[in-house]
């Protein structure tokens, strides 16, 4: 079933993230589409996350066919989503949906929501992901782990807008920023292992993003992203 959810997010602000220094190495991943009119709170509150923690905004084409399609919208990312459904047990994909460290999901634009779940994941212990670009691509190295995991490199476009002609948004700019382009699995770790890979990348992509996450859409156990 079809679900737009709206929290009002007037008045609540990212307190816990203010002033600090450079990205927490927290993976936050909306669900969203421009199809929603639920949505852009979301997407404004994922900008505001952007700079403090290590985002991915990963449009879905299941609106698609309701008046207006989203043209950064992905099959893929729908997919990832009905995965992440299976996992956290829910009853199916909704928008706008957040997942903090593929630990915990909740509404999208619940603004007091996401402060609270990125203080409490800014607080957990991380693998040292670094992502660092060469004459071959980007390196990816990752520390030793206490987990098994799979090691997943992200593309994403820095920002975006549209100006949107139909469905709920029609007549509203929208803006986005860190749109999922691609996302593929490139090794994985054992525990007690760490990791270290030269992967290519297209010359113009604008955002990677190396994580390690448990097999079976589970917990990310670290985050890296290259040159921000």
């Amino acid at each position: 079933m079809l679900r737009c959810l709206l929290i009002s997010i007037a008045g609540l602000s990212l307190s816990a993230a203010a002033g600090a220094p450079g990205r927490a190495p927290v993976l936050v991943e909306l669900f969203t589409s421009e199809g929603c009119s639920s949505c852009p709170p979301a997407d404004r509150l994922l900008e505001q996350l952007d700079g403090q923690a290590i985002v991915l905004s990963e449009h879905v084409d299941y609106w698609d066919r309701l008046g207006w399609r989203d043209p950064y919208s992905s099959h893929a990312n729908t997919q990832r989503q009905q995965a992440y459904a299976r996992a956290f047990g829910t009853q199916g994909p909704y928008t706008p949906q957040l997942v903090i460290d593929g630990a915990v999901e909740f509404v999208g634009n619940d603004a007091r929501r996401a402060s609270e779940e990125f203080a409490r994941a800014r607080g957990r212990e991380k693998v040292d992901v670094r992502v660092t670009r060469t004459a071959e691509g980007v390196l990816v190295e990752a520390a030793p782990s206490a987990h098994g995991a799979e090691v997943m490199l992200a593309i994403a476009k820095d920002n975006g807008a549209s100006q949107v002609a139909a469905g709920e948004n029609a007549g509203h700019r929208l803006h986005h920023v860190a749109m999922l382009e691609s996302l593929r699995k490139i090794g994985s770790v054992k525990k007690g292992a760490g990791f270290r890979q030269t992967v290519e990348v297209p010359a113009n992509a604008e955002r990677v993003i190396a994580f390690l996450q448990d097999s079976g859409m589970g917990k990310v156990y670290g985050v890296g992203i290259l040159g921000r």
